[in-house]
């Protein structure tokens, strides 16, 4: 398959070890990245990484020296690290529970020219919040897009939904999303990082959720 698994990690080594097992378990063949985000764990995560990398084949490992956090994380990957036609971005707070999900995945995205990505679909408002009145975007937990697409559109950004602008963008172009319900063989514990740690987006962060309470 021509796929490269991202995986983003900041500081949370005991999920990013049941991420990157489960999913290995399943597709030992298939490209995995991972991008350390700036952990500052006493090692913790570079360790394992090292493990990891140690133990598996066909991982590739980046360490920056800060966080810059979870959108402009996968941006970067994306831009500089993968060279496949797909990609397809796998939080590091989920467990893969069994296989078969990137085969029908890319199915699903070759199967016409103007898919751009496959995955859970929810609506979302220019917030980022979800809305009935808002424009599709794939979860991001779990979600396989088009590499090359990827850089004609507007990047992931450091924002609650990294991927609104981006998702924005391909709807306006042309480009449609496939549901795909890869929560039937992955599962997500959701916030495993936020809940620890936060989105970090300060005051942009609570200007969202105000103007989005008064629905502007």
């Amino acid at each position: 398959m021509d796929i490269t698994t991202v995986i983003i990690n900041f500081q949370t080594p005991d999920l990013l070890n049941k991420a990157v097992r489960s999913f290995k378990e399943f597709y030992p063949n298939v490209n995995l990245l991972i991008i350390d985000n700036g952990s500052q764990d006493d090692g913790e995560s570079v360790n394992l990484i090292n493990r990891l990398s140690e133990e598996y084949k066909f991982i590739e490992s980046v360490f920056l020296n800060s966080n810059i956090f979870h959108g402009p994380a996968m941006d970067m990957a994306i831009k500089k690290y993968v060279d496949t036609k797909y990609v397809f971005f796998l939080d590091s707070d989920t467990e893969t529970q069994r296989s078969g999900f990137l085969e029908k995945m890319t199915s699903l995205i070759t199967s016409e020219t103007s898919i751009y990505g496959v995955g859970e679909i929810i609506k979302a408002n220019k917030r980022g919040y979800k809305s009935e009145k808002g424009k599709e975007i794939l979860l991001t937990p779990y979600m396989l897009i088009d590499t090359r697409l990827y850089k004609t559109l507007r990047p992931f950004l450091h924002h609650g939904q990294p991927t609104l602008h981006n998702f924005a963008d391909a709807n306006e172009k042309g480009y449609n999303l496939k549901f795909f319900k890869i929560s039937d063989y992955i599962n997500h514990i959701w916030r495993g990082t936020a809940e620890r740690f936060g989105y970090g987006l300060g005051l942009k962060g609570k200007l969202d959720y105000l103007l989005n309470k008064l629905g502007l």
